[in-house]
């Protein structure tokens, strides 16, 4: 038992880490709604699309080089050692694009983004904050990622739960007795990323850390390979925010803001459902990454397969709590006190978290697939369930039943994901051990 038993520590500490990262983004939530009311729900609604890209960036570049780092280490150090320091490099240069945007043109996004004049004038503030942090929020996934895969998974559990702790505690200091409004609630959220690091960092000077930092010129064909195993970390990250854009297109034309707002409130609870499962996902990976390295198939299948109990277990856990505490839920963040928001956002997080259910498998499934250097798989997975299915069915399903065909787009996208990843488990027979190690290095 004891890959179980390892298993269950890793998966707990991940877990737990995803909640922290996912709470805050309710505290961001509750403590606008409080600030600005609905306009302030639906101004942080209209910027998520622009986190989840960042986020989405920053996961694929830093989980897919842990990934990479984590299968090369028992064949090739030299390769391994690289990964992290060019991670970083990347990081920093694709942040700096963002930073610059946010600087010079935060207006522009916004009015794409499909923000009125109203707004406008909540949001550009805290969309300008957010972006010029952007390179802290990248390398973060670098940092944790690689501490958790040196085998520090509580390091990098407490460095995720102790930014989020400070996000929150900072968000009610900025927001209310320094009178920031949402230009706090940004300051505390790109600050709490800088927390992370500096506490992932206090790894690199331990005994047992085994990561290098090389200085070098930065490896496009190192980002590449790293990419292609970080689809399912990318895809994780931006699926929110790619649905969150098209579903507030949709919303607008159906229900106008307080339909959007509605969805706000839905889309930050199942932003802590998916955090869950992700955790579950990122949890697997060290320890698969690790059997596949050695070629040990027996060792997976009792990776998956327990991994697999465990998200089925959670998944009913969560829905029948969100059907049981659905009007609750919805209260907390409805500040306005807003009828028809409540009567949006009760019957939608009913409908729309059904979809768990299924999502909990495609999602670690999907997580299994790419920790042991089967990228193609893993990214059918990600971008069915995360892009091309979702969107798909919303547009499809809201001519037909208005908004709660909107609601219904989630569940639908999963289960007909769900068949697609029970196609390529036995297609690709991915319980086995792959003939040689030199199809890591492809």
């Amino acid at each position: 038992m004891k890959i179980e038993k390892q298993l269950c520590k890793y998966i707990i500490l991940n877990v737990f880490a995803m909640i922290g990262t996912s709470c805050y983004i309710l505290a961001d939530t509750y403590f606008i709604s409080n600030a600005a009311g609905t306009d302030g729900i639906t101004a942080l609604n209209l910027t998520l699309p622009i986190y989840g890209l960042i986020f989405a960036i920053g996961a694929m570049i830093g989980i897919g080089s842990a990934i990479r780092y984590s299968l090369c280490k028992n064949t090739e150090q030299r390769e391994a050692d690289r990964y992290f320091s060019n991670a970083v490099i990347w990081d920093i240069i694709i942040g700096l694009l963002f930073t610059a945007v946010g600087i010079t043109a935060p207006e522009l996004v916004m009015r794409f983004m499909g923000a009125d004049e109203e707004i406008m004038g909540v949001g550009t503030p805290y969309l300008r904050i957010a972006l010029i942090f952007t390179p802290f929020f990248m390398m973060n996934y670098a940092f944790t990622a690689f501490v958790r895969n040196d085998k520090a998974p509580k390091l990098a559990m407490a460095a995720t739960l102790l930014s989020s702790i400070f996000n929150i505690v900072f968000d009610y200091i900025f927001m209310f007795p320094l009178g920031l409004g949402m230009v706090g609630a940004a300051l505390a959220t790109g600050v709490s990323p800088i927390v992370s690091i500096l506490i992932c960092l206090t790894h690199f000077f331990s005994k047992k850390n085994s990561i290098r930092f090389r200085p070098a010129l930065p490896s496009i064909r190192m980002l590449a390979k790293s990419c292609s195993l970080g689809v399912v970390a990318f895809v994780g990250e931006i699926a929110s925010g790619i649905t969150t854009m098209a579903f507030n297109f949709i919303l607008l034309g159906l229900a106008g803001n307080t339909a959007v707002a509605a969805y706000g409130v839905i889309a930050n609870y199942a932003l802590v459902g998916t955090a869950i499962f992700n955790g579950v996902s990122q949890g697997l990976q060290p320890l698969a990454s690790e059997m596949h390295g050695k070629g040990d198939g027996e060792a997976k299948k009792r990776i998956i397969r327990c991994s697999t109990i465990i998200g089925l277990i959670l998944a009913f856990a969560i829905v029948g709590g969100v059907w049981m505490l659905a009007k609750p839920c919805v209260q907390v963040f409805n500040g306005d006190n807003s009828h028809e928001l409540a009567d949006y956002a009760v019957r939608g997080i009913r409908i729309y978290f059904a979809g768990f259910l299924a999502a909990s498998i495609n999602i670690i499934w999907a997580g299994y697939f790419s920790a042991t250097g089967r990228a193609m798989p893993a990214s059918i997975v990600a971008l069915s369930r995360g892009v091309i299915a979702i969107i798909l069915f919303a547009f499809v399903l809201s001519r037909v039943f208005g908004i709660t065909g909107v609601w219904l787009a989630f569940p639908c996208a999963e289960v007909f994901t769900l068949g697609i990843t029970f196609i390529l488990k036995f297609y690709y027979n991915c319980s086995e051990p792959l003939p040689s190690h030199s199809h890591f290095r492809t």
